[in-house]
């Protein structure tokens, strides 16, 4: 292959591949040939995420994921993707280890809200608790000027049930639990605009979607930047999602 990217999955495997359903639905092919060239890395056994930001000492996910950086940038790949939020804490520490660029969902997740929300003051997020406590989105959020609005416990305690309990553990979406705590968001904190900031919640949202409230869905964003930029590379063609 020339031109290809690489996909450094498997955080969660059933995320990731959400992920890439996104991504060849949204391809425009008409045959085979039509698609897109890309390596998946389904890593299923990465340390997770959050509980080593909880408590480090627990096992790290970093060297695993470094060295996957470094192994496949062998392959001189265009890009690379991170379909997994939480992991993006330690953005930095990947990217230095390897000169090929990693899109970076969280920032581009925000950069999506002055597209689709211009009108928007108040960005509400849901995630999970390692990504709610490292702050990886906070910074996006309050350096594009808008006002961050974090999750309750209760709401927490919801969330890490949908994403743990539910789809993790059983690979199933309550529809009733999911669009009830992004509607706690809206209610309790008046936001205009509610990110869902985890893979896992935009695995519900492709299952059980929220249609009548403003979200912006990370893994969404991905999937279009990525598109954006291979269809360039490898067709030379233009995308607008």
């Amino acid at each position: 292959m020339n031109h290809f990217f690489t996909i450094i999955g498997g955080m969660g495997t059933m995320a990731t591949e959400s992920y890439i359903h996104q991504l060849n639905l949204r391809t425009p092919a008409h045959q085979d040939q039509d698609y897109l060239d890309y390596i998946l890395v389904n890593h299923a056994t990465v340390p997770d995420r959050t509980t080593y930001i909880l408590d480090n000492n627990a096992a790290s996910p970093v060297p695993p994921l470094v060295t996957d950086f470094k192994r496949l940038s062998a392959l001189k790949p265009d890009f690379f993707t991170l379909p997994c939020n939480t992991a993006h804490f330690f953005f930095d520490q990947f990217q230095a280890a390897t000169d090929i660029p990693i899109l970076h969902m969280p920032r581009e997740a925000v950069a999506d809200i002055k597209l689709k929300y211009p009108a928007a003051k108040k960005v509400g997020l849901v995630a999970t608790r390692g990504t709610i406590t490292d702050g990886i989105y906070d910074r996006e959020i309050l350096a594009a000027g808008y006002d961050l609005a974090k999750p309750t416990e209760a709401i927490q305690k919801k969330t890490d049930q949908l994403i743990y309990d539910n789809i993790k553990d059983n690979n199933v979406v309550d529809r009733a639990l999911f669009h009830g705590l992004v509607q706690d968001m809206f209610t309790q904190f008046d936001c205009d605009v509610v990110i869902l900031g985890c893979t896992e919640l935009s695995l519900a949202q492709e299952r059980e979607p929220i249609t009548e409230l403003p979200i912006i869905d990370s893994q969404s964003v991905l999937v279009d930047q990525t598109l954006k930029l291979a269809l360039k590379q490898q067709k030379n063609i233009s995308y607008q999602p």
